[in-house]
């Protein structure tokens, strides 16, 4: 199997026998897309919820913002044939890191962006592990599905 890293405003696809795997998600979001019939995967590191702040990044980059890089990440799974009717989708991160008195909300803001999207879009979210005041580590094992998360202290499924 090969590791498939995801930076932050990254995205990534896969059809093979890949793990994707995104790190240290604090107020950053991971939406994770998996056809179970297929056997496809996607992945996208969102850092912000709207590209209007830095125009040029969201040209350059646009998985940086939810409102950019999601239509790129629902069509590339598109591309490799994966279909809406046999997908599910999960949210990961969004937690407050040194922002103790929520006052930016970044990864609320980013959680409540990548809901409006799939709304949207129709889709809703299958799962979600979102909120807290630790960051979190994410992988998607493609050819089976399974989501594995951590962080310092202990790792789990989704």
């Amino acid at each position: 199997m090969t590791r498939r890293d995801v930076g932050i405003g990254d995205i990534y696809v896969s059809t093979g026998n890949d793990e994707i795997k995104t790190y240290a998600l604090g107020s950053c979001v991971a939406l994770v897309v998996w056809d179970k019939k297929l056997l496809a995967g996607g992945m996208i590191h969102i850092a912000l919820p709207e590209g209007q702040i830095n125009p040029d990044k969201a040209k350059d980059k646009p998985g940086y913002f939810a409102d950019t890089g999601l239509p790129v990440l629902f069509s590339e799974l598109k591309k490799v044939g994966a279909n809406r009717n046999s997908c599910w989708v999960k949210l990961v991160g969004g937690a407050s890191i040194l922002d103790e008195n929520n006052t930016f909300d970044i990864g609320r803001r980013n959680a409540l962006a990548v809901k409006k999207f799939l709304w949207k879009i129709g889709l809703a979210l299958t799962a979600e592990d979102i909120g807290g005041n630790a960051s979190r580590t994410v992988s998607l094992v493609v050819p089976t599905g399974e989501i594995i998360i951590s962080n310092a202290n202990q790792r789990w499924t989704l």
